[in-house]
């Protein structure tokens, strides 16, 4: 029998695993059974877990669906492992993975390649399939992006703590300003976004502008690890125009934001645009390990192997997936992620109203973020207070203590994120609310309390 003692587990994981453990560090618990919304821990607690696999579990734990695909499976005597071979659990994954695309898209007669089991090795994919159709080297990446862990991923990512070790990244990658208006780069809130777009146009068509034609420009639609900051649809619109008239592969990284999680089956939908390609994860694999780029038909000029992994599509990631993308599209759940969201996202802008502790409360769908700052600090010139990661560390624990898993991200991580499941219930959304608004006025104005005292 599998040992369950949460301590002597924890303390074992300490001592064999990397120091690079994340989520562990402040989870503090162990999970041992799973349904739905709800973890069950080894000593006996159930948290609402609205992290769901950093947003991968579109259907929760264990849906029946999901687990009944996978004893299909497991009871036919399927290889399990298949290399990227044809098979009829692949075959029925592509179907439902080609039918689930936007429209606009489908008419591009697009093609798919599967990729190494995560995200991050679908975008250093759709960099080489870029780089390779167009003779070009170059990148042009966000700030407050992430698109991975590895080498070209990493280098198109924005967090500088991450690539600082890491010896000559960056050297093909052009770093714009992705339009977030609390915090503008510019300095002009809102009005930043028109002034972003103008400048990527300008600095693109400046002979003088230092910029060697790239290959590929690559975006999030919603950046999540960035802070759940939504890209205006102008402005997405404004970067399909550029791209298209500078011959520059337009890529949308999909893998958070993808399959409902936003309002719409794929986040870039809203604004109408029709990439060239699109990175996808997490949520296609149906809460097993997948990674796939879509894209258009005529860029398929790669040679057999050039871009290949071992495990390229496990037989099972591709019957959970096939049977995650049926119960999303059937029970018309990314509509319903975005009336819950829009509803989740309102009562907490009610609640947290006038507090001087939450700048933002912001996302699309069931990807939300809530932002918080100093209550004591001085605002900046745009009215904005510093960013608060102690605060946020500290509604986590919160949360936490209250049977809440959720999660943090943003700049200085003084963002709380939630990314549940899109089969979260009305109910749970309502306990959602009211442990997060409760905790964050609370360890808010604790922390207020406690800069008063030291101002004293």
């Amino acid at each position: 029998m599998i040992p369950t003692h949460t301590d002597a587990i924890l303390d074992r994981q300490a001592a064999r695993e990397s120091s690079a453990r994340t989520y562990a560090r402040w989870l503090g618990a162990v999970p041992v059974r799973a349904r739905g919304a709800e973890l069950e821990t080894a000593d006996g607690r159930v948290l609402l877990d609205c992290l769901a696999g950093a947003g991968t579990l579109a259907l929760g734990h264990n849906h029946p669906e999901v687990v009944g695909a996978i004893e299909e499976v497991l009871a036919s005597g399927a290889p399990l492992h298949a290399l990227d071979f044809a098979t009829p659990w692949k075959d029925d994954l592509t179907t439902e993975l080609l039918a689930a695309l936007p429209e606009a898209f489908r008419r591009t007669r697009p093609r798919l390649h599967f990729c190494g089991p995560a995200g991050t090795d679908a975008v250093e994919a759709a960099i080489k399939l870029c780089q390779t159709g167009t003779g070009r080297q170059g990148i042009l990446a966000f700030t407050g992006a992430y698109h991975g862990m590895t080498l070209g991923a990493l280098a198109a990512s924005a967090g500088v703590a991450t690539k600082a070790p890491v010896a000559g990244l960056g050297t093909d990658v052009t770093r714009l300003p992705f339009p977030y208006a609390l915090r503008c780069p510019f300095g002009l809130g809102p009005h930043g976004a028109t002034v972003s777009a103008r400048y990527v146009e300008r600095l693109l068509d400046d002979p003088n502008g230092g910029v060697v034609p790239p290959a590929l420009m690559l975006l999030e639609a919603v950046q999540g690890e960035g802070g759940v900051v939504p890209a205006p649809d102008e402005w997405l619109r404004t970067m399909r125009r550029i791209t298209e008239r500078h011959g520059i592969r337009l890529v949308v990284d999909e893998v958070q934001s993808g399959v409902g999680r936003t309002g719409t089956m794929w986040a870039h939908e809203r604004a109408g645009i029709v990439p060239d390609a699109i990175v996808m994860s997490k949520a296609i694999g149906g809460s097993l390990p997948l990674a796939v780029v879509a894209y258009r038909g005529d860029l398929d000029g790669w040679a057999p192997g050039a871009h290949t992994g071992t495990f390229r599509g496990t037989t099972l990631a591709m019957a959970t997936g096939a049977a995650t993308l049926r119960v999303v599209r059937r029970d018309r759940l990314a509509e319903r992620a975005g009336r819950l969201g829009a509803w989740i996202a309102e009562e907490l802008r009610e609640r947290l109203a006038g507090h001087p502790a939450v700048a933002e409360v912001r996302g699309r769908g069931l990807m939300l973020g809530v932002e918080l700052v100093d209550p004591a600090g001085a605002p900046d010139g745009l009215g904005v207070r510093p960013a608060a990661p102690r605060l946020a560390a500290a509604v986590r624990a919160a949360c936490l203590e209250r049977g809440l898993i959720v999660e943090l991200g943003g700049r200085h991580d003084s963002v709380v994120r939630l990314l549940p499941p899109l089969v979260l219930s009305d109910a749970q959304a309502e306990r959602v609310v009211a442990v997060l608004g409760d905790v964050v006025r609370t360890e808010g104005d604790r922390a207020r309390g406690a800069a008063l005292e030291v101002a004293a």
